[in-house]
């Protein structure tokens, strides 16, 4: 049997898939049940938009609550404290050097649950997280990306 995955996240990360659970397990899911209640209330279901709309929210509704509790169940809590200063590793805020295109580039190294690229949080998982992941300032390293392979200089690391 393959080993088990588990959605690697900080305790913030956590902390707020936790309350967002409890949020939507109660006051969500009351005002959920009062749409479907209403729309009972306005005769036949089977030509009843209020009601159909009604069930398909509620189907959203425990689909984000399931996804929730897997990600909350599988969670593993990376600590700042394990974390060398000098090292790149999960939850580390890294300066790169992109060496073909002489740019420099500012990460934060986070679990895949929390990446958003946008932002400048990519996952641990993602090639240019794998590739910089335990190593140190001023070491490059080569980037195997889809569009093919780029040398990134590791210009600083804050792990704070």
């Amino acid at each position: 049997m393959a080993a088990e995955s588990k959605f690697k996240m900080s305790q913030e990360h956590y902390d707020e898939l936790v309350k967002e659970l409890h949020y939507l397990e109660t006051v969500r899911e009351k005002e959920v049940s009062e749409l479907i209640k209403e729309a009972r209330s306005f005769g036949d279901l089977s030509e009843n938009s209020e009601y159909d709309e009604a069930k398909t929210e509620q189907g959203k509704l425990y689909s984000a609550i399931a996804e929730l509790k897997v990600l909350i169940e599988k969670a593993e809590i990376i600590e700042k404290t394990e974390i060398a200063q000098d090292i790149v590793a999960l939850s580390s805020h890294v300066k790169l050097l992109d060496m073909e295109e002489n740019e420099e580039v500012e990460y934060h190294i986070v679990g895949s649950p929390e990446a958003n690229p946008m932002m400048g949080r990519i996952s641990d998982e993602s090639p240019i997280g794998r590739a910089i992941l335990g190593h140190r300032v001023g070491e490059t390293v080569t980037v195997e990306a889809p569009a093919g392979s780029v040398r990134m200089k590791i210009l600083g690391v804050e792990n704070a």
